[in-house]
């Protein structure tokens, strides 16, 4: 593929199947509140985790094209699916710099465990493909991992029930079985989890630490790009540009609850 050499004041896209991924957008304006940012929901295919690898990789790659015809300077993954099995393939396929948000978390969480028990938690496409697993062993990190599936969170969180006493006991049960194993850790493998994080401490120890995608990912995007000179060189961020595949009305909806503001610029478009 052509290289594009980006500026500094170039965008940062960021890709999800639909909206979580608007959990990670919010952490980076926080983290790197002088960039702009392109969101791509890819609300037409929602969700990833259902399809297969070789699916889940067409879909990213047209998305990648996508960025790259906005020259864009990075790219998140904010999708643990696609990051779990198209992130690896798209690294040898472009030169935009990618970033997935398996990798940036299993680094923070064996750099804070004390006891090296850590949890993890997430849909049942992250959770079966072992990618947090993998990625603690790939790192040498002689941690103890518990990797549990909780599918009805994002539903839950979808309609609106993250802090409600359904959502809390649902939550009892799928999190009981970290009670035996004393995490001191607990990943949230699923960038819609962070909008039911009050019910998930309320479920456990506030004692463990809980990792968040969108939080360890900026930090590593930030790092990069100090290092390569490529941070925004002008005193203002542009605003944030939405482009989805479906449904641009309840993107809208939704994505101002995850957000906590109302959503401008969302572009309906189809990438095949």
């Amino acid at each position: 593929m052509e290289t594009i050499k980006p500026s500094q004041n170039s965008p940062i896209g960021i890709f999800d199947s639909g909206l979580g991924g608007l959990t990670v957008l919010k952490s980076l304006e926080t983290i790197l509140p002088n960039e702009s940012f392109i969101y791509f929901g890819d609300t037409a295919h929602v969700p990833y985790g259902t399809k297969s690898a070789e699916t889940v990789i067409r879909y990213s790659q047209h998305i990648m094209d996508f960025f790259q015809k906005h020259e864009t300077k990075a790219v998140v993954i904010a999708c643990n699916t696609a990051s779990a099995v198209a992130f690896q393939h798209l690294q040898q396929l472009y030169n935009i710099p990618l970033f997935d948000v398996v990798t940036p978390s299993v680094e923070f969480a064996i750099n804070h465990t004390k006891n090296k028990n850590i949890g993890v938690v997430g849909t049942f496409s992250t959770i079966y493909s072992n990618a947090y697993t993998k990625m603690f062993q790939k790192l040498g990190s002689g941690c103890n991992v518990k990797e549990i599936a909780c599918p009805l969170f994002v539903p839950i969180i979808e309609e609106g029930w993250a802090n409600t006493d359904i959502a809390e006991n649902i939550a009892k049960t799928y999190l009981n079985e970290f009670q035996n194993i004393n995490i001191d850790t607990l990943i949230l493998g699923c960038t819609h989890y962070p909008i039911m994080v009050n019910t998930i401490q309320k479920v456990l120890s506030s004692q463990i630490n809980l990792v968040y995608s969108g939080k360890t990912v900026g930090i590593k995007l930030k790092d990069y790009l100090k290092k390569q000179n490529y941070e925004n060189s002008s005193l203002s961020s542009q605003p944030v540009k939405y482009f989805v595949t479906d449904f641009p009305q309840k993107f809208d909806e939704l994505g101002s609850r995850f957000l906590g503001r109302q959503l401008n610029n969302v572009v309906h478009i189809s990438i095949i």
